[in-house]
């Protein structure tokens, strides 16, 4: 079996996450038998593996795009060039305003609206194929009008990209963005 932390708390439910160094981690109510919180961790097993690997393959994607300083300056000067222009576009075929648009090195997510607007993008979206970097776009975009992940959210990304399941999964799967 998996090897694992146990951090207890005073919860009702446990919860399972592989942290970003592999390691796996459970949360788990305080009187929690350990042979219960044990096999939790076995029925999750599968669970565990697939997001390793998933983690192993974005680490790899990670090395090839962002290790050299030369990459990481082309992207960022690709991402101030494109991601601003793509966002006044479809700000427009939207009908939305966002307050502002920032360029910022986060490694954990690609782009972020605030709650006044403000959208922020990481460069290292510029390392995926534009269908990628539009669903991005158009998502925070939506953000500016439902401020969840609601069923209303998806329906305004699907008004504008019919095809957003097949864009959103380029991010989760990476691959080489095509060269201009």
């Amino acid at each position: 079996m998996t090897p694992y932390t146990v951090i207890r708390s005073d919860r009702r439910t446990m919860t399972l996450s592989v942290e970003r160094d592999g390691s796996v981690l459970v949360r788990a109510p305080r009187r929690m038998p350990a042979a219960e919180i044990d096999r939790f961790v076995a029925s999750h097993e599968d669970w565990i593996r697939t997001h390793r690997e998933k983690m192993q393959r974005r680490a790899a994607f990670d090395e090839a795009h962002f290790s050299a300083p030369e990459q990481i300056t082309a992207l960022q000067q690709a991402a101030e060039r494109i991601l601003p222009a793509k966002t006044a576009y479809w700000a427009s075929v939207m009908g939305v305003k966002p307050v502002s648009v920032r360029i910022t090195g986060a490694k954990t997510r690609f782009g972020s609206c605030s709650a006044k607007d403000g959208i922020c993008y990481s460069w290292r979206l510029m390392a995926y194929p534009e269908e990628a970097q539009e669903y991005v776009v158009v998502h925070e975009l939506a953000h500016i009008l439902e401020k969840n992940h609601s069923r209303k959210f998806y329906a305004v990304i699907e008004r504008y990209l019919p095809d957003w399941r097949q864009r959103e999964a380029l991010l989760r799967h990476p691959a080489p963005a095509q060269e201009d």
